[in-house]
């Protein structure tokens, strides 16, 4: 059941690395996240925004691929990554307060040797992309 994505896209940096992620900006599009996707490509993932920065929590709940997870605050720093497994209900939870949530295929960040403190660039999301 891969249902073809109607989210906006946006192109974030970490790093030398570019990612092509979907935008979920609603509640329903947050909780509907990357549920019943078989893949994700390499350098493609799912930015959640969130109205203002909290302690958020996120679950895997019918997602069948596992993730990593960075929280991100409202300068755009990595607060924390975690790996979260598939179809998992137990939550995962931001460090600190978070604005942001990027969810990328599972090792993504420590792959590339990414860190908790570093940058995402390319936010504040475009408020053209809604």
């Amino acid at each position: 059941m891969a249902t073809e994505s109607t989210l906006k896209r946006q192109q974030f940096q970490i790093g030398t690395y570019l990612i092509d992620a979907e935008l979920a900006r609603t509640a329903e599009e947050r909780q509907r996240g990357l549920m019943f996707r078989e893949s994700l490509a390499e350098n493609q993932g799912m930015m959640f925004q969130f109205s203002q920065a909290d302690h958020y929590c996120m679950w895997m709940k019918n997602t069948l691929i596992p993730l990593s997870i960075a929280f991100i605050d409202e300068q755009g720093k990595i607060i924390n990554i975690e790996e979260m497994q598939a179809n998992n209900e137990q939550t995962t939870c931001a460090k600190s307060k978070a604005r942001y949530a990027l969810e990328m295929n599972t090792g993504w960040y420590s792959q590339r040797q990414i860190m908790v403190g570093q940058k995402v660039e390319g936010l504040p999301l475009a408020e053209s992309a809604q």
